[in-house]
């Protein structure tokens, strides 16, 4: 939040704005491809297997493989975005043609950005490695370096370039640089650091193979997603100038409580619940999905009301600027409102998609993400002529929530995840706690013009965390006064 508060503050809302979030769009999006996506949905179940099943010599040796093998294979991909980087704007955003500067600025930025998928990759591999290895902090905290790189890029970096953008590419390259470096040592302490193996020789291995048929599915799997984001980058790149900017500020706040908690639980989720599958621990695996799914109600719900009623505040105190004018606020809380409406389907997809992968089921994901990606733009047909961008982020939540229904209707009928006792109790004590919450901050939002306020911003933020303190105490003690401990949610299953 304070890297986008100050990427906000200082280069405001413009087509250079639009060329950096569409240049970054591209890596991300193969970061996830090949990194946090595909490859972690296929690796860390084999992963998991194989330490359970096979010994310690075995399983460092397959380490060494996939990592050899991804490696090569992101590299390459690496060097041909370099080269392809004019086409790759054009796909991604063919509305930027229209403005041939904002177009050759998205093309140099990509170029500059690109390689920052052969770093990601390889820290989505050591995640994984650690994370399996029941090392979650090192893995949990290496964004923080990302975030680091990209301040220091914004506020003293930024000065030295004709056209200050450019330093975000620094500090996007810088921090994949980093964040690769932070795990060797851990890895190193574990004896797990890979050596380099010939690629080609790391495919004859049957457990490697077996990673790249999982990829397949997987890559289809969340390429259907990606696939929609960048149609919906495509879309808002012919909208007004700054679309593309707005909805990367309302993504952002959106993503603060899908990171907080669906991305969170999902990665302790995956392996545990892939060790559980592995070893036919069946109630184990069950009370897992169901605990994850009850923290997902219980703390989802009354994120999105935040979000949705506290949105224009939010957006106010943290990014507001003389570059970052009124009307910038009042566009990118109408898309938080968009996206807070699928919130809870957003977060749910984290928890319920491991339940299939912990499975080595990638197939049925991709099914329902398909099926996903084409009821989100039907939806686009709808809202975006009444919305604009802020269509968009509704239709990136319906389809979200539409996806993760399937998802926990086909575990249901599959006899895979059956509810265990408390749901009840949590319904009504959620619903309690969220009308009382809507109330609350209707009140706050009819007394208080966030746009219009004098005060300085250090006030502002005063104010907009005692209202958001006061709706944290407020939810808590309603579910508390019902009978309702945070105790309730803890999962001893999880260790």
């Amino acid at each position: 939040m304070i890297r986008d508060i100050l990427i906000a503050r200082v280069f405001g809302v413009s087509g250079d704005t639009d060329a950096y979030y569409v240049a970054f769009r591209l890596p991300n999006l193969l970061r996830r491809l090949f990194a946090e996506g595909a490859f972690q949905q296929a690796f860390v179940p084999m992963l998991a297997d194989v330490k359970s099943n096979r010994s310690a010599e075995e399983t460092k040796s397959f380490i060494d493989k996939v990592a050899s093998l991804l490696g090569f294979i992101v590299l390459c991909v690496s060097i041909l975005g370099v080269i392809a980087a004019p086409i790759l704007v054009f796909v991604i955003a063919s509305g930027l043609v229209e403005e041939p500067a904002t177009f050759d600025t998205a093309t140099r930025l990509t170029r500059y950005m690109f390689p920052y998928i052969f770093f990601m990759s390889l820290v989505a591999l050591s995640s994984s490695v650690l994370n399996t290895w029941k090392h979650f902090a090192i893995p949990a905290a290496v964004p923080i370096l990302l975030n680091l790189s990209l301040i220091t890029a914004t506020l003293f970096v930024a000065p030295l370039f004709d056209q200050p953008i450019y330093a975000l590419a620094v500090g996007v390259m810088a921090g994949g640089f980093l964040q690769l470096a932070v795990q060797i040592p851990q890895l190193a302490k574990l004896h797990l650091l890979p050596r380099f193996v010939n690629p080609f020789k790391a495919m004859k291995d049957p457990s490697v193979r077996r990673v790249l048929k999982l990829m397949v599915p997987a890559l289809f799997a969340v390429g259907v997603a990606q696939i929609s984001i960048l149609i919906n980058t495509n879309i808002a790149s012919f909208l007004a100038e700054g679309s593309v900017t707005w909805l990367a500020y309302a993504d952002r706040l959106m993503e603060f409580p899908t990171a907080l908690l669906g991305v969170a639980l999902g990665t302790v989720l995956l392996p545990s619940l892939s060790a559980a599958f592995a070893k036919g621990m069946t109630d184990r695996y069950n009370a897992l999905l169901d605990w994850g799914l009850k923290l997902v109600v219980a703390f989802a719900v009354p994120a999105a009301i935040g979000l949705a009623l506290l949105g224009e505040g939010l957006v106010s105190v943290l990014f507001q600027s003389s570059r970052f004018n009124v009307n910038d606020v009042y566009q990118t809380a109408t898309a938080v409102m968009g996206y807070s409406i699928g919130l809870i389907g957003l977060i749910g997809i984290k928890i319920l998609a491991p339940g299939f992968y912990a499975q080595k089921d990638i197939k049925t994901p991709v099914k329902v993400a398909c099926a996903a990606l084409i009821v989100t733009q039907i939806f686009n047909l709808v809202n975006v002529p009444l919305f604009s961008h802020a269509g968009l982020a509704l239709s990136v939540g319906l389809g979200a929530c539409f996806n993760a229904c399937c998802l926990l209707i086909i575990l249901r009928r599959r006899g895979v995840f059956t509810p265990l006792a408390g749901w009840k109790k949590l319904f009504l004590t959620v619903i309690l706690g969220s009308v009382l919450l809507t109330a609350y901050l209707l009140v706050i939002q009819h007394y208080c013009d966030w746009t219009q306020m004098a005060y300085p911003w250090a006030v502002k933020l005063g104010l907009v965390l005692g209202v958001v303190a006061g709706a944290a105490v407020l939810y808590i003690g309603t579910l508390a006064v019902c009978g309702y401990r945070l105790s309730d949610l803890k999962a001893s299953e999880v260790d």
